[in-house]
């Protein structure tokens, strides 16, 4: 059964500008397998790419899927070129773990592409379900207000209780789901759940500006939620028979803080062509070489 999703593309690519709330931004707009479900080595690798904007790279040259936004350049075809595997990319901007299994007016239901014979599958998922592009725009908007301060720390920390935390907690099941499914339908394949890169300075040391428009005291808040996020994504990983891969530790120094060249993830006004707050085209390069140097650590391709 293939039910169709209630939001339209367009919405659902829509939903990233919610980060740029606060500022004229118009971009239309995340342990191995038993041996059994090894993958075979012989020929190409059949490999799935499933997962949001962060896998699909929204703005990054050369768009070949308008309505989920998706590049040539995104890391699921590096990893395909660079491991001369045939790759099935289905991911999308906009993502949720429960879109996985929707489809849409001009598409099937991204495990629609997994087949049984599939050997490798990378998923980029749970920021979307988080609610992260609407907390930075909440962000963005409490810090115009009180740049030296830490506005959203304290509005989404009130009363005791972190409401990104309880969020990350409530998508742990869903991650969970997503990898017992993508195991259900590609039982031989080697599943691959991909983090979540280093949006903001991993020092915890903002950059307050028009287009980094966050409170001084609100960045090491974003860098943590950041890396808590990972964390589940990663724990959940583990217990699901699945690898992780962290394009965190890979992009530090390269957030949104730093100068155009050096900046790998842009800010909420794009100066290199992505969406904001994602990464550009050498954030996705560097993405690509995680997933290589994991998949060549645990044998599914050549060691580079």
């Amino acid at each position: 059964m293939k039910p169709h999703s209630t939001h339209s593309p367009r919405q659902r690519t829509a939903a990233l500008g919610a980060i740029a709330a606060a500022g004229a931004l118009a971009f239309a707009m995340t342990s191995s397998a038993p041996a059994s479900a090894a993958p075979r080595h012989t020929g190409s690798l059949d490999y799935v790419a499933l997962g949001d904007s962060y896998a699909a790279a929204p703005g990054v040259p050369e768009q070949i899927d308008t309505a989920c936004a998706r590049s040539n350049a995104n890391y699921p075809h590096l990893v395909a070129e660079r491991n001369t595997a045939r790759l099935t990319d289905v991911t999308c901007s906009g993502a949720t773990t429960a879109d996985l299994a929707l489809a849409t007016d001009t598409a099937p239901a991204q495990y629609d592409a997994l087949k049984r014979d599939t050997d490798l599958v990378t998923v980029s998922i749970g920021g979307n379900d988080i609610g992260f592009s609407a907390v930075l725009g909440r962000c963005a908007t409490l810090g115009a207000g009180n740049p030296s301060g830490s506005p959203c720390r304290d509005a989404l920390t009130q009363g005791g209780s972190d409401q990104v935390e309880q969020s990350i907690a409530a998508t742990a099941p869903k991650i969970s789901q997503v990898i017992a499914e993508v195991h259900r339908r590609a039982p031989r394949a080697k599943v691959v759940m991909v983090g979540y890169p280093s949006l903001f300075p991993d020092s915890g040391v903002g950059c307050t500006s028009r287009s980094v428009p966050f409170a001084a005291g609100d960045f090491g808040y974003l860098r943590d939620k950041t890396k808590s996020l990972n964390s589940m994504i990663a724990h959940q990983a583990e217990l699901g028979r699945a690898a992780y891969v962290d394009t965190y530790k890979p992009t530090i120094g390269h957030d949104m803080c730093q100068p155009v060249g050096e900046r790998w993830i842009e800010s909420l006004a794009p100066e290199t062509p992505a969406a904001p707050a994602h990464p550009n085209a050498q954030g996705e390069q560097a993405m690509a070489a995680a997933v290589n140097r994991a998949l060549a650590q645990c044998g599914v391709v050549r060691r580079l």
